[in-house]
């Protein structure tokens, strides 16, 4: 049974500017899903050669994570990418480097695991940026891997986000947060799995 959770409040363009640098561009627009790519992996590898070139051991681990990760399922045509710094929030560490070659960091989240967002140079890329040790860093690798190796799962979560993006959305970041709902879902059932 296929679970479609819209009870989700969105968030104000206030609080969503808060968290933005620069200025907050609304979406309104359904979102665009892609077929799987296989180019992909190969957009993943060169900005990650980029990344590493550019902070060297700053960077303690980079990955490729999000639907453009998962051979099969549909995307945003936007890889994301996972950055593990020493202290996210030291700013001074990391941001300089990445900005130096094009990198624009365009949100900061200190309340959620000091999360850092930048969009990058060329490639549409999403590189999110956490602190060693975050939960969140486990948590993005389970849901990824899981996705990877669970057809059930990944058609599930595949059908959830088309009926979602069919929606008119003020921001992505609403379509993000409707998912919300499914990708717990699922990570239960990732917890179950290590469980046993």
């Amino acid at each position: 049974m296929m679970r479609l959770e819209n009870r989700f409040t969105p968030r104000s363009d206030e609080e969503l500017q808060k968290l933005t640098v620069g200025e907050l561009k609304p979406h309104n627009a359904p979102i665009t899903l892609v077929e799987y790519d296989p180019r992909w992996p190969e957009l993943f590898e060169r900005e990650a050669k980029r990344i590493r070139s550019v902070l060297g051991s700053k960077a303690l681990q980079i990955e490729h994570v999000g639907s453009t990760s998962v051979p099969g399922l549909c995307a945003k045509p936007i890889i994301d990418m996972l950055l593990v710094v020493e202290d996210s929030a030291d700013e001074p560490s990391y941001v300089p480097a990445l900005e130096a070659a094009g990198y624009r960091l365009r949100i900061r989240e200190p309340e959620w695991f000091e999360h850092r967002l930048f969009k990058g140079p060329d490639t549409d890329i999403n590189l999110h940026v956490f602190s060693k040790g975050t939960s969140e860093i486990d948590k993005m690798l389970r849901f990824r891997d899981w996705l990877r190796s669970n057809e059930s799962d990944r058609d599930k979560y595949a059908q959830v986000k088309r009926s979602l993006a069919k929606n008119k959305w003020r921001h992505v970041q609403h379509y993000a947060d409707a998912k919300t709902s499914i990708v717990q879902e699922i990570l239960a059932r990732t917890n179950d799995s290590n469980a046993k």
